[in-house]
């Protein structure tokens, strides 16, 4: 009877092992897209573009990159968090679609906090800021000094009204006491080619959208946005280093599911994107550009998304910046 009883048990495990097994093996079974809610071409849609080379790689599978742009990310957003639960629709999401969105917009077309579930981090994005050449500044402090002395304020170019760019600008008002004039554009490209030609004065560009103009010399960069230096540019002190301490505004990259995706299908992506972020290529070549590779956990990665959208909204309130 008891080794019945021990047979038994045995073909129990081994049938439990055999339910377990393929719902790992089954993800992904098919093709996955990652969708960028924004225009080819910006820091987002190159990580993404990193990242689905090495997930194709390591899946055995296509994963293809199809941007969505519209209404600042939400039209992207809103096909991910209206896709069926199941992992192969995913979200390449930046701190606009999930931090800054909620705060600005009064209403949007789903739940940011229950329609997605993060996955992971790629990476994070520095801005770094800028000055046309003709501005005789070297450093965050002889900006103000000059920015002070003039009887019109500097123009400040932004990739629009409540983007990044435009709270990195509004931030630095605040904590160096100083009045500047905001030039909203649709894009960061616009915004970015309009400081070469010296339409406008300054911006707090995306490092990654700004390190070809800073090499070739068409832009000069004061300092980066980040907590740390960033890697691409070393001896560049950071805003908070340069006499401003608690100035921070840093953009990040990173992958949600809609809600509902199954849980062995989240760790699994979020396994292969840290692996993929965190190999030696993929690190190199997100260096050069300018951002940081991270990866991480989904609660990691929900951590940073839920600390951007707190420091934000005290600025959005403090500055009355709004959007609609």
């Amino acid at each position: 009877m008891q080794s019945f009883l021990r047979a038994f048990v045995a073909t129990l495990c081994g049938f439990a092992a055999l339910a377990a097994t393929p719902t790992r093996a089954q993800f992904p079974d098919r093709a996955v897209t990652l969708v960028v809610p924004f225009a080819p071409g910006d820091e987002t849609d190159a990580a993404a573009r990193l990242i689905a080379t090495k997930l194709t790689e390591r899946w055995g599978r296509a994963v293809f990159v199809e941007n969505k742009p519209g209404d600042g990310g939400i039209a992207g957003a809103e096909f991910v968090a209206k896709a069926k639960p199941d992992g192969h629709v995913l979200l390449v999401g930046n701190v606009r679609t999930q931090a800054i969105n909620p705060l600005m917009k009064r209403t949007l077309p789903y739940d940011p906090d229950r329609a997605f579930a993060p996955v992971s981090e790629i990476a994070a994005v520095p801005l770094v800021l800028l000055v046309h050449p003709s501005i005789r500044a070297q450093a965050p402090r002889d900006l103000v000094a000059l920015a002070k002395a003039r009887s019109t304020p500097l123009k400040y170019a932004s990739s629009g009204n409540g983007s990044l760019m435009h709270l990195a600008a509004a931030l630095f008002e605040s904590v160096a006491r100083v009045q500047l004039a905001h030039a909203p554009y649709k894009g960061e490209v616009a915004a970015i080619s309009d400081l070469v030609s010296g339409r406008v004065d300054l911006a707090f560009a995306p490092l990654p959208e700004a390190i070809g103009h800073i090499t070739a010399g068409k832009l000069r960069p004061l300092a980066v946005t980040s907590a740390q230096r960033s890697p691409a540019l070393p001896k560049l002190q950071t805003v908070a280093e340069s006499g401003f301490p608690g100035y921070l505004v840093a953009g990040w990259v990173g992958i949600l599911a809609p809600a509902g995706t199954p849980a062995a299908a989240i760790d699994r992506i979020a396994q292969d994107v840290h692996r993929a972020v965190t190999s030696s290529d993929v690190r190199h070549k997100l260096d050069q550009e300018g951002a940081i590779a991270i990866g991480g956990t989904p609660a990691q990665f929900k951590s940073v998304i839920e600390g951007d959208r707190q420091r934000y909204a005290r600025l959005v309130q403090e500055r009355a910046i709004t959007i609609e």
